[in-house]
């Protein structure tokens, strides 16, 4: 894994810029809620795990990888089929809004089921950008809140698939006045794991599973 820093990520977009993917990190008016498996709203802060919506060779659910070599920070990663992974939890940018809803600017964060080894924070990001691949890999040791240019890369989205069918996007609005890309989100195989990288393809479908227990019970468990 390669350490990128903010002024190559800065150069990437703006050498990246096609027309279709320029914005000036517009607000999506949109109020959809977005829906878990079971048609309820997802809640902020309230844990879910992030399963393939494709079964079978769709692989299972979202964790965290430690890729060998450098483990650290750890990897936005996917797990077999069969296996839901990690729970996450959505926090928005507007944070007077307990709902996740479709096109608005979130955080994600794992919240780990055991004692882990690296110390960097499991929020996600787009970083460590694969220079064989020419891919940008989502990653963790992201910046939760604090909305705008410092945390460009912290932002995600949700989009709407089907009825309980999503996927992410990256195409963060939090910065009005900083170019940025707009890209899907989809799954790619680095020699050793499968995991999230951004895609100009139509991005992978997935569902959101409520936990049965609640992120400090999680966490509690954690730190027992």
């Amino acid at each position: 894994m390669k350490t990128t820093t903010a002024s190559v990520f800065l150069l990437f977009i703006i050498f990246s810029i096609t027309p279709s993917s320029f914005l000036f990190g517009v607000a999506n008016a949109t109020n959809e809620p977005v829906l878990d498996i079971d048609g309820n709203e997802v809640q902020t802060g309230t844990p879910y795990y992030v399963v393939s919506a494709i079964w079978g060779a769709g692989g299972g659910g979202l964790a965290l990888g430690r890729p060998s070599g450098n483990p650290c920070p750890e990897v936005v990663a996917q797990r077999r089929s069969g296996d839901d992974g990690i729970p996450v939890i959505f926090s928005n940018s507007d944070s007077k809004d307990g709902v996740v809803r479709l096109s608005s600017d979130i955080n994600i964060e794992f919240i780990p089921l055991r004692p882990r080894l690296c110390q960097t924070t499991t929020v996600w990001k787009v970083d460590d950008y694969d220079h064989s691949a020419g891919k940008w890999w989502v990653i963790t040791d992201g910046v939760k809140g604090n909305p705008g240019a410092n945390t460009l890369t912290s932002w995600f989205r949700i989009e709407k698939v089907s009825d309980v069918y999503y996927k992410f996007k990256y195409c963060p609005a939090v910065c009005e006045t900083c170019p940025a890309l707009c890209n899907e989100i989809g799954r790619d195989f680095d020699g050793e794991m499968v995991r999230l990288a951004l895609s100009t393809g139509t991005g992978w479908p997935f569902y959101f599973k409520k936990a049965k227990k609640l992120a400090r019970e999680i966490q509690q468990v954690v730190h027992v």
